[in-house]
């Protein structure tokens, strides 16, 4: 059975009431853009988050979004190379941020990736974006790096490795942070 049948299959497990993690499709694009739009300097085009979906149909990407009592708040998604998953983007509307929503989205993910049979799972993170910093160290990840004026040709990113996501004690990790 593939990711997105077993993602299909499943039945929401969130406690919070009104809270759904479903894929992403062409649908959900007016909301994303205005997300997208708040949130970076530099935003994707519609066209890329379009080239994102068709990757999903093909097992190469994974993108969700998330939305609470019917409105989307946020989405995000990663690519898989072999053994390895990397996260290409989380990002929650401004005014929804600070809510635990970045938190469910990435732990999607990383339960996705264990599906998938990634055993690490990499991103950026600006410099300054000092609360999603934070965020990914509580699930583990580390800096391993920088990549100068990686933004916009200006600001610089951290890279950030979580090693060993296949093990049972980083699937305790995922549990205490949020349901699955």
């Amino acid at each position: 059975m593939s990711i997105v049948s077993r993602f299909l299959e499943r039945k929401p497990s969130d406690p919070e009431p009104g809270w759904v993690i479903e894929p992403m499709r062409r649908r959900h694009l007016k909301a994303i853009m205005a997300i997208e739009q708040q949130v970076y300097p530099k935003p994707w085009s519609v066209g890329v988050f379009q080239s994102e979906i068709e990757g999903t149909r093909a097992g190469e990407r994974y993108y969700v979004v998330g939305r609470c009592e019917g409105e989307l708040v946020g989405y995000a998604g990663m690519l898989f190379a072999l053994d390895e998953a990397h996260v290409t983007n989380i990002a929650v509307d401004p005014k929804q941020q600070r809510h635990g929503y970045g938190r469910k989205l990435l732990c999607d993910l990383a339960w996705a990736a264990r599906e998938r049979g990634s055993k690490h799972l990499s991103l950026e993170v600006r410099v300054s974006n000092l609360a999603a910093q934070e965020l990914y160290r509580s699930f583990g990840f580390v800096p391993a790096g920088v990549r100068p004026r990686y933004y916009e040709n200006t600001e610089d990113a951290i890279v950030m490795w979580r090693h060993d996501i296949d093990t049972p004690d980083f699937a305790d990790v995922l549990r205490r942070l949020g349901p699955r």
